[in-house]
């Protein structure tokens, strides 16, 4: 069965929401692969992935990230034809529909499509490496990027996971990369930078970056945090030596990860379980709007450390 045609119903401006600053977004996660580490197979039939957006919105996602190749360690690359025929109805019916979609590709054929069908932002993990065509691309039609740390593609990028020091060393290669994308004529107020959790980096290294999420700040860009379901959460919590929980099992630890994001500030999280997230956020964001400007304004703050004990 096809997808419905779309019913011409302008999508929100994607700029709007990239200049959120009050709170923390929430991007929901439609993987329309066989293969995606956490739900391949699941939402690969095209109304499966349709009605899963649908869920994701109706449960509070402010964006839906639509995407048609696994980008988990050692997967394999689908051709163009076949990622354009995972995505290309899935973009349609839900920007049709109203919803703010972005296409998750490194292929800016596959971008530009999307874009046609209704998506407004390009999430890209290779950050614009992977297609020299996108960076252009991109820039001359003035679209939302989400640029991510990387360093390989996904059957090669674990033996790249060495560094000096996990923090100043991802610091550093996003603001190269963000000078280039910039240099390259991608609008400032229309980037964002993701640090790249488990791409290229061991378990020691994500929980660094998670140790450190307010310096991510020092780029001076909105940032998306992809923690959602990854291995290193799954082996919380196991003995040595045994496997991970499955990904579906990880979700209180990926809410976790999204509870220290908007504790930190950052722009948005991209989520598989988007209902929790954003339950768990609305704790957040109400302990956030009721917090003194400067704690020098509780007059007596042993008393206050006094209730929490």
């Amino acid at each position: 069965m096809t997808a419905p045609a779309p019913h011409h119903r302008p999508t929100p401006d994607a700029t709007e929401l990239l200049a959120v600053r009050d709170r923390t977004l929430v991007m929901g996660v439609v993987n329309v692969t066989p293969d995606s580490f956490s739900d391949g197979g699941q939402w690969f039939e095209q109304e499966a992935a349709i009605a899963h957006g649908r869920e994701v919105v109706a449960a509070g996602a402010d964006i839906v990230d639509v995407g048609g190749e696994s980008t988990r360690p050692g997967a394999e690359r689908p051709s163009v034809e076949e990622e354009l025929r995972r995505v290309l109805p899935v973009v349609t019916a839900l920007a049709a529909e109203g919803a703010v979609v972005s296409v998750d590709t490194m292929r800016a054929s596959v971008a530009r499509a999307a874009v046609d069908a209704g998506a407004t932002i390009v999430n890209d993990v290779s950050g614009g490496l992977a297609d020299a065509e996108m960076v252009p691309w991109v820039a001359a039609n003035r679209l939302a990027f989400v640029a991510m740390h990387w360093r390989g593609h996904s059957t090669g990028m674990q033996s790249l996971a060495v560094y000096d020091d996990v923090v100043e060393d991802v610091v550093r290669e996003l603001a190269q990369r963000r000078d280039a994308l910039l240099e390259g004529g991608i609008d400032e107020d229309l980037l964002v930078l993701d640090p790249g959790l488990g791409f290229a980096k061991n378990a020691d290294h994500n929980w660094a970056l998670m140790a450190a999420l307010p310096a991510l700040h020092e780029l001076g860009l909105p940032v998306l945090l992809g923690a959602s379901r990854k291995t290193f959460l799954g082996r919380l919590g196991r003995p040595e030596g045994a496997e991970p929980r499955p990904p579906a099992e990880r979700d209180v630890e990926t809410t976790a990860t999204s509870v220290m994001a908007a504790m930190a500030g950052l722009w948005c999280v991209r989520v598989h379980d988007v209902a929790s997230t954003v339950r768990a956020l609305t704790v957040v964001q109400a302990a956030l709007e009721h917090a003194p400007e400067d704690l020098e304004d509780i007059e007596d703050l042993d008393a206050l450390e006094d209730l929490g004990r």
